[in-house]
């Protein structure tokens, strides 16, 4: 049986003329940098999310960038974030000379451990990245109340869950500074890379909109130092076409997590937890199991498609290696480093796809 890990292409088939004609109308205007669909889909993401502003960027990474500079951070700052993630939340502290540092995960949820956050704030620290891990939104409340009692700026970053909910409220609608992910695999993705920055205060979208576009508020008047960070007018005639679509992505994909967690409920795996005040667009369907790499070959044999996310805490990886951090002090983190791994998840798993997934792990 033919499984993708993502099923991209039946996502395509399925929008296929829609997305044609979409990416025909920016060929026949030419304006491939800052056309009309950029700014039409900044506005239908405010629309989705509840946020006040949308800044379209051209990465999640340079998203995460963007407000960071924004905020001023610079070497000497420490910006406190979970080590159990992709490199570029920490990368983008680093790249702007600031330090990050981390706090241990929540063993049910994967996400910060508020709780531990204030045991790790000093004088230097200036802001917090909560990341909304596999889909799911972490402790915002909890979270937002602490940065508020420090005076610090929380920025979650919602690489993983564009179009969750928290106590009724949209991610990238969660805090201060919000940043997500558009690249192809995301719940939300175009066909390249491409991100956004949500802010409530309009000084702050000013400043984050001007260093996106090289630090420039009208043409060759730069106020600040900053990036090409611009998104492709293509990339968001795309993502308009499919955000049409997303809210039914969303509900088809919980039905797929749903039927996972009930066929796997006496295998022995540990399933994703969901808190009961929010909800998560499963950007993975993640679980743990004490013999991870035999499973994931005895899957990969039956032509099974694995991942792990992931395998290296942040703070053992080369680039950001931090000799202060012993694998003692996290050990939530060192024991799902050893143990998770991802399941093919997408809008577009069949029941019977599904059914042979199960039947293969059933079998192992």
């Amino acid at each position: 049986m033919k499984i993708h890990f993502i099923d991209l292409q039946a996502q395509y088939r399925r929008y296929q003329q829609e997305i044609g004609r979409a990416i025909q109308s920016v060929l026949d205007s030419s304006q491939y940098i800052q056309g009309n669909d950029v700014f039409e889909l900044e506005r239908e993401l405010v629309a989705f999310t509840g946020a006040s502003h949308c800044i379209s960027c051209s990465s999640g990474t340079d998203a995460l960038l963007l407000a960071l500079m924004a905020l001023g951070i610079k070497p000497g700052d420490e910006v406190i974030t979970s080590p159990f993630t992709f490199i570029a939340t920490a990368e983008m502290i680093a790249l702007l000379g600031a330090k990050p540092v981390y706090v241990d995960i929540d063993e049910q949820t994967y996400n910060i451990d508020a709780s531990l956050i204030a045991l790790m704030i000093t004088p230097r620290t200036k802001a917090i990245i909560p990341i909304s891990i596999y889909g799911q939104p972490a402790d915002m409340d909890e979270i937002n109340a602490l940065a508020a009692r420090y005076g610090l700026t929380v920025i979650e970053d919602a690489a993983q869950s564009f179009g969750a909910e928290y106590k009724g409220e949209k991610s990238c609608n969660l805090s201060t500074i919000a940043c997500t992910s558009f690249f192809p695999s995301k719940p939300l993705g175009c066909y390249g890379d491409g991100g956004a920055v949500f802010a409530g205060d309009p000084a702050m979208a000013a400043r984050i909109r001007s260093q996106m576009n090289h630090g420039q508020a009208e043409r060759y008047k730069h106020q600040y130092v900053g990036i090409n960070g611009r998104l492709d007018t293509i990339q968001a005639a795309v993502l308009r076409v499919k955000l049409k679509y997303f809210g039914q992505e969303i509900r088809e994909r919980s039905i797929v997590a749903e039927r996972y967690n009930r066929l796997l409920a006496d295998t022995g795996l540990v399933t994703p937890t969901i808190r009961d005040n929010r909800t998560s667009v499963f950007a993975q369907y993640s679980v743990r199991s004490a013999e991870r790499e035999k499973l994931i070959a005895h899957l990969a044999s039956r032509g099974v498609p694995t991942a792990i996310h992931y395998p290296i805490p942040l703070y053992r990886q080369e680039a950001l290696r931090d000799s202060s951090c012993s694998p003692q002090s996290y050990p939530v983190t060192e024991a799902v480093t050893r143990e998770i791994m991802s399941l093919p998840m997408s809008a577009f798993l069949t029941e019977e796809q599904q059914d042979y997934i199960v039947e293969v792990i059933r079998e192992f």
